[in-house]
């Protein structure tokens, strides 16, 4: 529904992706009829395909800055000030529990709500409930392990976490405390060391020992097993992640953005809609939109943070300057696959000797022949130091 009140509906029985414009069109429809509805309230999960307002049955609520954050991006979308004052309702409904200790959701609930709120004007006031709800959370750190610990209990950590250490980070810059930075970068940092596994795949939960800080076993509350792969837990880490290096820098922390990310596509069906856990034979939700959602957010702020320099950091030799002069030996001429990204603006030289035969004479006959091409890069002047790559 647009901000005049129309609507755009597709035929029922009809079946078809929306694009874009449809999509938002739809969706504002529906949180519309659930705000006209709702009395205020925000809802908590649908039961029978209906929306259920009471609390959650097996954590602190914890998804009411969703529903408000939608509204702020509507009101961003359309202009519509009705959208506005409500997510401005909505929010300030809220913000009694930015000193909500008993919850590791705090990031869930305050930066669609009061996070959107500052960004789009700057309001103090959301600052100052940012800062109050990052204290908050960064409370929760269990120093002996190094991780902020969940609702279930101090030893435990999720996946999830990592979804809500944003507001950790926006406290800290807000705030100029470098001790709340310190605190979020080392739940970071534990959570990639025990939580991300080598293939990229995450663990749901992990349990350390209270007092001595040792790791003692992964679990999972939502997954098929302890040593498989919750989706939406994926999609939380690849978002989660993507942030902690937006506000760090750190590339660790963007290199684990990469890796979780790699894994959910390569075990993903080409229409970016994963199972509940892929490892499950027979999983209660095939298909688990909400996951698909969180990914695909998470890949578009990923792909938002990546740049060329960036990239070259992950090729082969990416821990070398690109190389000026590339030799092929063996008669061969061709790249063959061969440092195609660095080589973008390489002088090529091919020789029909053969590598172990490529000697001091042939190696002086390359650089003599790039010594006498002209480079333009293209208009771009050349480094003074030139660099070389021999490929047999």
């Amino acid at each position: 529904m647009s901000s005049s009140g129309t609507e755009n509906t597709v035929q029922e029985g009809s079946r078809r992706a929306l694009d874009i414009d449809e999509a938002l069109t739809f969706a504002q429809h529906q949180v519309r009829q659930l705000v006209l509805a709702s009395a205020g309230r925000a809802p908590t999960y649908t039961s029978n395909g209906r929306w259920v307002f009471d609390d959650d049955p097996w954590a602190p609520n914890w998804s009411d800055g969703f529903f408000t954050g939608m509204m702020w991006a509507f009101a961003d979308l359309s202009g519509d000030a009705w959208w506005a004052a409500q997510a401005a309702q909505q929010s300030i409904a809220l913000e009694s529990r930015k000193a909500d200790a008993s919850t590791h959701d705090l990031g869930f609930m305050f930066e669609p709500s009061w996070g959107r709120w500052y960004d789009r004007d700057g309001d103090p006031h959301a600052r100052e409930v940012l800062i109050d709800a990052g204290r908050t959370m960064a409370a929760r750190l269990q120093r002996p392990g190094g991780y902020l610990c969940t609702w279930v209990d101090p030893g435990s950590t999720f996946i999830d976490i990592m979804m809500n250490v944003g507001i950790v980070f926006r406290a800290a810059e807000y705030s100029a405390d470098e001790q709340l930075r310190d605190i979020a970068m080392t739940h970071c940092r534990t959570s990639r060391r025990y939580l991300v596994r080598g293939d990229g795949s995450t663990v749901h939960e992990g349990w350390f020992d209270t007092k001595t800080g040792e790791f003692l076993r992964a679990a999972t509350h939502q997954g098929w097993r302890s040593d498989s792969t919750w989706a939406r837990g994926q999609a939380w880490a690849i978002y989660g992640f993507t942030t902690a290096y937006r506000h760090t820098r750190d590339l660790d922390m963007l290199d684990t953005a990469c890796r979780v990310a790699n894994y959910y596509i390569r075990n993903t069906a080409p229409d970016g809609v994963p199972p509940n856990d892929w490892l499950d034979p027979a999983p209660e939700c095939p298909r688990e939109a909400s996951a698909a959602a969180i990914a695909a957010a998470g890949m578009q702020h990923l792909a938002d943070a990546l740049d060329e320099r960036k990239l070259g950091q992950y090729m082969a030799m990416g821990f070398a300057p690109d190389p000026d002069l590339f030799i092929r030996t063996g008669g061969e001429v061709r790249i063959s696959n061969f440092l195609l990204w660095q080589i973008a603006y390489s002088e090529l030289h091919f020789s029909d000797c053969l590598w172990p035969d490529f000697g001091e004479a042939e190696l002086d006959a390359a650089i003599s022949a790039y010594a006498e091409r002209d480079r333009r890069f293209g208009g771009v002047k050349p480094a003074p130091a030139a660099s070389l790559a021999v490929g047999n």
